[in-house]
């Protein structure tokens, strides 16, 4: 089904305009109060039939690192180095993993065309590396390996097949920023001069890929935890100058904080998180802004549980999904409020504009949005 008639599926109205943008989350320009009103309850059958239809992988890794290509395309990346990537929408899933990686742990997946893709490996000194293939995972590259003790890499985003930066833990007190003009062929790490001070015990969190966003040319922005608070920072120059602004979503311990945001525009963003420790409770675990991260406010109706991973459903200005080990959730009005549609566990989504949605994470686990009507 393609994707207009998925969503009009879905909804149960007419599918909106607009959809993501190149490399990073976009959309079309958002609506307020009762157009954007009308939509979440014209939405609503959508939280009783959509649901995730499992795609049996063949593998027993925790896939953290997801880029959905379209409906029948999408690649997952996850633990003992591994890659995968379908074709034919999860039928059949080939192996395309970086040789040597074994050891390594890939937490981020970022596609640069049909057959170029940059993966990203976390950890500390020299397992922080980057991989780059040109022709669909058959040959990599290695074109980043960290040589410093202190950085520790969580996440990767890209505004365009170009240009792209990885974000480490802090390292001198401020969060370091690597970069790439030429698609991940090679990485240089920016100044510094324009980061905001670390707060003591702040870090990222490599749970999803989803840690550090961009919209657009230039925005790009990084969720924190573990500190006194929860914070977002945002660049409006391509990761050189930095502001920082504290969330709604409490922190004050290393496993809480914000894991995950996803922007539609320059302005109207998401937050998900919470503490991330089974069986501990995850109060007011979602914020939203509609200032480009200036300011954030905790969801009416939150979700319900630590969430790692969200992004926004393409052609809609209103609707999100969020993803935990616990559950998936739905809003249809921004983000305000969350419902719980399906109660397994996935780490990672992602939204192509065909409405490819992919969902993946522990034991091999990789589903796509199907409607369930009837």
């Amino acid at each position: 089904m393609c994707g207009a008639a998925v969503l009009t599926s879905l909804s149960g109205g007419a599918a909106q305009a607009g959809g993501t943008s190149g490399a990073a989350s976009g959309g079309s320009t958002g609506a307020t109060g009762g157009a954007e009103q009308a939509r979440a309850a014209g939405a609503a059958p959508w939280a009783r039939s959509a649901g995730w239809a499992a795609k049996d992988t063949g593998s027993e890794s925790r896939f953290r690192g997801l880029s959905a290509v379209s409906r029948s395309t999408a690649w997952v990346a996850g633990s003992g180095g591994t890659v995968l990537r379908t074709r034919d929408g999860g039928t059949r899933w080939r192996d395309v993993s970086p040789p040597g990686a074994e050891g390594l742990e890939l937490r981020d997946i970022e596609t640069l065309g049909p057959r170029r893709a940059v993966v990203l490996a976390i950890g500390e000194g020299d397992a922080s590396r980057v991989f780059r293939t040109e022709d669909g995972g058959a040959h990599w590259k290695e074109t980043f390996r960290n040589t410093d003790p202190a950085a520790f890499y969580n996440c990767m985003t890209f505004f365009d097949r170009r240009r792209g930066l990885a974000v480490s833990d802090p390292v001198d007190g401020k969060f370091r920023i690597l970069a790439t003009r030429d698609g991940g062929a090679s990485w240089h790490v920016l100044p510094s001069g324009g980061m905001p001070d670390a707060r003591p015990g702040e870090a990222n969190f490599a749970a999803s890929g989803q840690c550090l966003t961009s919209a657009g040319s230039r925005d790009v922005w990084m969720a924190t935890g573990g500190a006194d608070t929860s914070r977002v920072f945002h660049s409006a120059d391509g990761g050189r100058h930095w502001t920082a602004t504290e969330t709604a979503v409490p922190a004050a311990e290393p496993a809480r904080g914000v894991f995950a945001l996803a922007f539609r525009d320059r302005r109207r963003g998401l937050a998900v998180g919470g503490d991330y420790r089974p069986g501990e409770a995850s109060p007011d675990a979602s914020a939203v802004t509609a200032d480009g991260g200036a300011h954030w406010r905790r969801s009416a109706r939150p979700v319900p549980a630590y969430r790692s991973g969200v992004v926004w459903l393409p052609h809609s200005r209103a609707a999100a999904l969020a993803v935990g080990p616990t559950g998936s959730d739905l809003t249809f009005d921004g983000g305000r409020s969350w419902r719980t549609f399906d109660r397994g566990s996935y780490d990672t989504v992602d939204c192509a504009p065909d409405f490819g949605c992919w969902a993946a994470g522990e034991q091999g686990r990789v589903a796509r949005l199907e409607p369930r009507l009837g």
